[in-house]
């Protein structure tokens, strides 16, 4: 794929917070308090210390990233725009402060706003929304789609047993859903951390990391399906990110069965679960599923849909994909390929 002819969107790259930037965004009463740098900003992910194993193991050297880094890496790819996600604030749902959730949202998106997205305009952002207060969850949801340029909002796959301690199918949450559908972005769901989705007694990082996205996400789209929610918002658009995909068949296969054995339990179900994804419901590439013949992964795009997977990076984390690998070995369309490319993201996240 010659570079000219890459028009790319990312729809999944990540930033790298660092509390002594967010502190400068931080409204009173935490404004200027230094006690506040005595201690992490979010909370452990899950007890590992990323970046210790990463040194250990030696797979990845460097987290130094702003704005810059971030344009001369799409320059060198051959991409055109990204939206980036955080990367310690995947911990945000562990979070049992609400008035802390509440001042940490609106400093990390006052911080990308101002670091990032006045920098370049390529360079766009989900924004952090505070569950823990769900009246100013809306709140700032809109303020920082409507002010600062936000292209949807990010929920945390997994909350933990110490923050949310509720499936984000519960209707607690639905008047950011509501919220939502009024300002026409999507919800995205990014995984990360490990606890309370059984994985606690892993004794080794890499146990952990080969569930944690993809298991979470199952739980989570699990809740929404069986809540009601998709019956309820109708215009609702939701995404999943950096869990992969294949395993999405069998997951809609297992609800369908449920839902066709025990429909009086779930009376506002009103259609089959697999619909309600294949509707409301995309994905990321990253990072792609391998199966040992390319043309299964290709059959499972083509059973979720082609408009509903979308190209990510997940730079610059140790596992990004450049886009020529990803599609070197998949036998696509010129269509299908400028859909999972650039299209999709563009339709989603509203790019120009």
């Amino acid at each position: 794929m010659a570079r000219e002819e890459r028009q790319i969107l990312d729809a999944d790259g990540h930033i790298i917070e660092w509390d002594q930037e967010l502190y400068e965004y931080l409204q009173p009463p935490y404004k200027g308090n230094t006690a506040l740098l005595g201690y992490p900003f979010f909370p452990s992910l899950d007890g590992y210390q990323r970046g210790a194993i990463l040194a250990r193991t030696g797979i990845h050297k460097s987290y130094a990233i702003n704005a810059d880094t971030w344009i001369n890496f799409l320059d060198e790819v051959g991409i055109q725009t990204a939206v980036l996600y955080p990367t310690a604030g995947l911990g945000f749902g562990i979070i049992q402060d609400p008035d802390w959730a509440v001042a940490l949202a609106r400093a990390y998106n006052d911080w990308f706003a101002d670091r990032y997205y006045r920098a370049n305009k390529r360079l766009r952002a989900v924004a952090l929304v505070p569950l823990q207060d769900v009246s100013e969850a809306v709140r700032e949801a809109r303020r920082a789609v409507n002010e600062l340029g936000m292209v949807g909002l990010v929920l945390p796959a997994n909350g933990g047993d110490l923050g949310l301690r509720k499936p984000l199918g519960h209707p607690d949450f639905w008047p950011l859903y509501e919220e939502a559908e009024r300002l026409n972005c999507p919800i995205a769901i990014h995984g990360a951390p490990s606890q309370g989705i059984g994985l606690d007694f892993f004794t080794r990082f890499a146990a952990s990391h080969a569930l944690e996205h993809p298991l979470a996400q199952m739980v989570q789209l699990t809740s929404l399906v069986f809540e009601g929610v998709f019956e309820r918002f109708p215009k609702l658009k939701v995404v999943l990110i950096e869990g992969g995909f294949a395993w999405t068949p069998a997951l809609c296969w297992r609800m369908d069965k449920a839902w066709e054995r025990m429909r009086a339990e779930v009376p506002h179900v009103k259609r089959p679960p697999s619909e309600y994804v294949r509707e409301h419901v995309w994905f990321t590439t990253q990072p792609i599923d391998e199966p040992d013949k390319p043309e299964h992964l290709v059959d499972t795009m083509k059973w979720i849909g082609f408009d509903r997977i979308m190209f990510s990076t997940d730079y610059p984390h140790w596992d990004f994909d450049d886009p020529a690998r990803v599609f070197a070995r998949l036998k696509l369309t010129a269509q299908q390929r400028a859909m999972l490319l650039r299209d999709n993201a563009r339709a989603l996240y509203g790019l120009a």
